[in-house]
């Protein structure tokens, strides 16, 4: 696939691709004899993959370090596994913290609501 083909399939950026290809974040994408870039489906899994992580806000630091260590082979597995363990746990902890916010919000809006009803009924009579 060409770089246009997965930017309007994973619907990322041109200079995104190209970003996360420079960092390292998208293994070694080969070209045609043309330069042009030629997505394997490896690489479009790991454009996937990146997309979904960052998605959940997981930085493009730790990305790269799992990366790093993904490519050092099977002696990293313990560590790459601990490095996910621990963006799961902060995930859960964002995800908290968005639930009380959401909480709050919904408190608001039924305020507010609450505010209008009352002020139609003061109108009615």
């Amino acid at each position: 696939m060409t770089i246009t083909e997965v930017s309007q399939k994973f619907n990322l950026p041109l200079d995104t691709l190209r970003y996360y290809e420079r960092i390292g974040l998208i293994p070694r994408v080969n070209r045609n004899k043309s330069g042009i870039r030629d997505y394997t489906e490896e690489n479009c899994k790991w454009v996937e993959f990146i997309k979904c992580m960052r998605a959940a806000g997981l930085p493009i630091e730790v990305l790269i370090e799992y990366v790093g260590l993904f490519v050092q082979g099977d002696a990293t597995i313990e560590a790459r596994k601990e490095l996910f363990i621990e963006q799961r746990r902060q995930l859960l902890a964002r995800m908290e913290d968005m639930r009380k916010t959401l909480e709050r919000l919904d408190y608001k809006i039924a305020s507010y609501e609450n505010t209008v009803v009352d002020k139609e009924n003061e109108l009615k009579k």
